[in-house]
């Protein structure tokens, strides 16, 4: 079985990415029995099929009405269901590799447009401005409303080194902006560190690949060499997830043998599954333990977990794990709150495939985190370049139709519609403000000399006094809107 954390889109690869918690796995389309199927309702369907076929302006091919019908069907569910054609399938399936084209944006749909949930730290996004909650209403001149997602981020993709322009909807803007971007093969590092002094480490986790478990052992091998190790710092910020498994054995590092990671519950008896930090859960195979040389040389370590807003699925599995085992304290800011589980169920008879959420995941402690996040024990803000603090940032509780969180109400999808979408659609053909005359911040440089959580996050190993907030940093310094990517 496959276990893979994905998000709503992602700029390269198609409609895919890494905010959102996946399990791909073979099934048979009519697994669970018969369903009674509602014959009132797929008359109204054949009705509407026919009445196109016959009067509709111009033909439509038959499967192109079937396949926007299954679309329409599975997207409205929520924001991380969707339907998989051919070409959306195959990058889906090598889309955990780290390597691959185009702008590095994760987006999501949004009433007809597409949404930014992120751009990826170091990618052509990530540099010219593009924020998280923006808006994408063109490409090249061409309106998105009404495309697909899969169909707007094939407009986005393209060869390395060709240009795109992409029309913006910001809030805040009395006008769209205009990005003129140049697309490149997107590679993501997936762990990087350093030693910070003499005893104390900082590991980054950018997202949870396929290699990921063994870059982190040998990085924490070569930290053990050096001197041995006082505290350890994991920054999680700005990860949106990855690979299921990748998360598991992350946390089975630093988790007694047996521990419980994660748990899942859903309707289908394959939904319940509870993972341990034990090879089976996170090996590729029970003799491929990459944490198995490590033994239990970091089970003690003094630990704290650096998480904010951009940190989702995978990370909040990991920074909830080692938080519920008094392991780490967790700090920075609030996370994303995504906590349900898409299955990748491939269709009989076909290349497709849909992504569908069946299920819900617990912290090992019975956390459900979705649309909350992972509250840090201390909440610490992050000064950044331009001496504001944190910025707002788009999270799961901002997505339509989102799922709210089944211990504080209803099991129902919230439909909380963005009232500044209609705005958007209707200032998109105003004249657009070129973002290269606007002024440019430098992105904070995570790790960097002017990283004040990790500031924080080492006197806290270090026994020295920990300030929440820099004081250059008040509470109404703090921007509305997200500077990500600045």
């Amino acid at each position: 079985m496959r276990q893979s954390v994905k998000n709503a889109g992602l700029v390269g690869i198609g409609a895919l990415s890494g905010i959102l918690l996946s399990i791909t796995f073979s099934a048979d389309a009519n697994k669970g029995g018969a369903v009674n199927l509602p014959y009132d309702e797929l008359r109204i369907f054949a009705d509407v099929f026919s009445r196109i076929k016959q009067d509709y302006v111009e033909p439509v091919n038959d499967k192109k009405l079937m396949r926007e019908a299954i679309q329409g069907m599975v997207s409205g569910l929520d924001p991380h269901s969707m339907f998989l054609d051919e070409e959306g399938f195959k990058e889906l399936q090598v889309s955990t590799q780290g390597q691959f084209g185009g702008l590095g944006i994760e987006v999501s749909a949004e009433d007809g447009l597409v949404k930014v949930i992120a751009p990826i730290e170091d990618t052509p996004a990530f540099h010219a401005g593009i924020r998280s909650g923006d808006f994408i209403t063109k490409v090249d001149g061409k309106a998105v409303r009404g495309l697909s997602l899969n169909d707007a981020v094939k407009l986005m993709r393209g060869e390395p080194n060709t240009k795109v322009t992409l029309t913006v909807y910001r809030k805040g803007e009395n006008q769209p902006l205009t990005f003129k971007l140049e697309r490149a093969i997107i590679h993501v590092q997936s762990v990087k560190g350093k030693m910070l002094e003499p005893g104390y480490a900082w590991v980054r986790i950018s997202q949870f690949q396929e290699n990921t478990l063994d870059l982190l052992s040998k990085k924490l091998s070569e930290f053990n060499t050096k001197t041995p190790l006082k505290g350890l710092v994991i920054d999680l910020r700005d990860d949106p997830g990855g690979l299921l498994n990748a998360a598991v054995g992350v946390s089975a590092a630093f988790l007694p043998k047996d521990s419980l990671v994660v748990y899942t519950d859903g309707r289908l008896a394959n939904s319940k599954m509870r993972l341990f930090a034990r090879p089976e859960f996170y090996a590729n195979s029970h003799n491929d333990d990459p944490i198995r040389k490590l033994g239990t040389a970091f089970h003690s370590t003094p630990i704290v977990v650096l998480v904010n807003g951009g940190s989702a699925s995978a990370s909040e599995i990991v920074s909830g794990a080692l938080q519920d085992h008094k392991r780490a304290k967790v700090f920075g800011t609030p996370t994303f709150g995504k906590a349900s589980v898409q299955t990748i169920i491939p269709l009989s008879n076909s290349n497709t495939a849909i992504k569908l959420t069946t299920a819900r995941y617990f912290t090992p402690n019975g956390r459900s985190i979705q649309a909350k996040g992972i509250v840090p024990d201390t909440i610490i803000e992050q000064e950044t370049m331009d001496g504001t603090g944190t910025p707002a940032r788009l999270k799961e509780a901002d997505l339509l139709h989102h799922l709210e969180n089944k211990v504080e109400g209803d099991n129902e999808v919230s439909e909380k519609p963005d009232t500044d979408i209609k705005a958007a659609i209707s200032d998109q053909d105003k004249p657009s403000k070129e973002t290269d005359l606007l002024p440019r911040k430098k992105p904070l440089e995570y790790g960097g000399a002017d990283d004040y959580q990790l500031k924080q996050a080492l006197n806290q190993l270090k026994g020295l006094p920990v300030v929440p907030r820099s004081p250059a940093v008040t509470p109404a310094a703090a921007p509305a809107t997200s500077d990500k990517g600045k």
